[in-house]
């Protein structure tokens, strides 16, 4: 088998160059970037490119349901119940579950998986760690039952509920104790041999990963989750979407990612192509730093911007279907989220709102990443600001160099983009809402925005089991924020994306590891 891979990635990669060829029937062949993957390590990936792949070539206890994200799902695990004082689950694993290596999925494999990411203590253990869990504490956290049983405990006061979220994460994937302390290096529990390698239950397995060309997942005919419909996923890297659209047009590839509005303007009445537009948990939002200036800390100036935001100006005819107006810290699809949109586009309003408060002459700074969507939508930002009497100043600056000076409060206003890290309503109240006053960096404390009772009710909803009390909890701080607070949160990007019309089965949901190739066929 190993002799085919090589020839394999020849053959569809020379394919790219030919005109009117076809990808292979039992490849899917998809054109994106994929020059953001550093590690296919489940406890250190982070970028786009290894979400997307952790969920076909891992597991997790739990799991969102495809049709329905908020619902979560058995999947390595067949059941779970409290025990003792609330701050344990058991979990009975699944019968018979196998590892693509051909090794049993144990409760041994559990512990090993959850503890090793707060032991190697990589971007993503936050997660985890919110349960109190530290590199001491850890071992004592995980506990085998019995051959098909493990305990799982915390000690941070927070709900099953929650607890449940955090373990659908993707870092919370379960990994083959077996395999991967077999290539341990350094004692790195496995970490560079994963980087490049993946040693999961999944529908697929990595079977080659040539950094900034491409990856090949092989499938994995004994997943638990049963076998994929087709026996390869092809993922090229090809950086400039103009080219990505051309190679799906001519039948190059299957599917084509990360689009831009011209691209999918151009795929619009092409024939054997489907352009699809899906909501993605990303929201782009101006944020005010109110100890810059006495203004910048006025409400009302919080206020009258939220009528100087030109939200469907942006998103229907500047960015033409990037972006959906969404005005709440919870993005749509979320558990809680507000989808009403209360403000709309008004210099008149905005000016009024601004005179009664005696802020006149009102300027600010605009720090914004120089790279498109920021700068397209703070230069449409500056105009509809001007409309309503207030001039604002753009400071356009590489992306780590604007996000080191909100880090650092070194800036007036903002426009930025925040992303969920896990599917729950807590990853966002927890940056939006929340400011501990302990040096956490979240948006709040950004801001230098100081809320005590905002920050008690998002720790309290974390504590709370039943999702009807959550989502009126999250739904009443978002209306406060949205009502008042130095944020102004205007759009949800839609990732853009086409497919060859042939595709049957695609799933893809609004978290970046909601995307699923297994039941895909052509």
């Amino acid at each position: 088998m190993k002799s085919i891979v090589p020839s394999l990635i020849a053959v569809t990669l020379g394919a790219s160059f030919a005109t009117q060829a076809a990808t292979p029937p039992d490849t899917l062949v998809i054109a994106q970037s994929i020059d953001d993957s550093s590690s296919f390590d489940p406890a250190q990936g982070f970028e786009l490119t290894s979400m997307q792949a952790f969920t076909n070539i891992y597991q997790r206890l739990v799991q969102s349901d495809p049709g329905n994200p908020v619902d979560l799902k058995p999947t390595l695990a067949t059941s779970w119940q409290a025990a003792g004082d609330n701050r344990s689950l058991i979990f009975a694993l699944r019968d018979n579950a196998k590892f693509s290596s051909g090794n049993p999925v144990r409760p041994e494999d559990v512990i090993f998986s959850l503890s090793r990411v707060v032991k190697l203590n990589l971007d993503p253990s936050f997660i985890l760690t919110q349960m109190g869990w530290t590199k001491d504490n850890v071992d004592a956290q995980l506990k085998k039952i019995d051959d098909q049983h493990v305990q799982v405990s915390w000690t941070a006061d927070i709900s099953p509920t929650f607890v449940l979220s955090l373990l659908s994460a993707p870092v919370a994937s379960i990994v083959d104790e077996k395999t991967v302390m077999a290539n341990q290096q350094k004692n790195d529990l496995g970490n560079q041999w994963l980087g490049a390698h993946s040693a999961g239950s999944g529908p697929y397995q990595i079977r080659k990963f040539i950094p900034h060309e491409v990856v090949l997942l092989a499938a994995n005919p004994t997943s638990p989750a049963g076998a994929p419909k087709l026996k390869n996923i092809l993922i090229k890297n090809v950086p400039e979407p103009a080219a990505r659209r051309l190679l799906l047009e001519q039948g190059d590839a299957d599917i084509a990612r990360n689009l831009g509005a011209d691209q999918m303007a151009a795929l619009k009445d092409k024939a054997g192509v489907k352009p699809m537009a899906i909501p993605m948990a990303s929201l782009y939002y101006i944020q005010f730093n109110i100890d810059a200036s006495p203004a910048l800390k006025n409400p009302a100036l919080w206020e009258a911007s939220r009528y100087l935001f030109d939200y469907h100006g942006i998103a229907d005819d500047l960015l033409k279907g990037q972006f959906q107006v969404h005005q709440a810290f919870l993005p749509e699809g979320f558990l809680g989220a507000l989808n009403d949109n209360p403000y709309k586009y008004d210099p008149e309003k905005a000016k009024a709102i601004l005179q009664k408060a005696g802020l006149t002459n009102v300027s600010f700074k605009l720090s914004v990443s120089n790279q498109p969507p920021y700068l397209d939508i703070a230069q449409a930002l500056q105009a509809s600001f001007a409309k309503g009497g207030i001039k604002v100043e753009l400071i356009p600056g590489l992306s780590t160099e604007v996000s080191t000076s909100v880090k650092a409060h070194k800036y007036e206003a903002t426009l930025n983009a925040w992303g969920a890290d896990y599917f729950d309503p807590n990853t966002n109240a927890a940056a939006f809402a929340y400011n501990p006053e302990d040096g956490s960096k979240t948006l709040a404390w950004r801001s230098n925005w100081h809320i005590p009772e905002l920050s008690k009710q998002t720790l309290a909803a974390t504590a709370v089991s039943d999702n009807a009390k959550r989502i009126e909890m999250y739904q009443s701080m978002q209306r406060e924020v949205q009502k008042n607070s130095p944020y102004v949160v205007g759009l949800q990007a839609r990732n853009l994306i086409a497919l060859r019309a042939n595709l049957k089965g695609y799933v893809q949901g609004i978290n970046p590891d909601m995307v699923y190739y297994n039941q895909v066929s052509k």
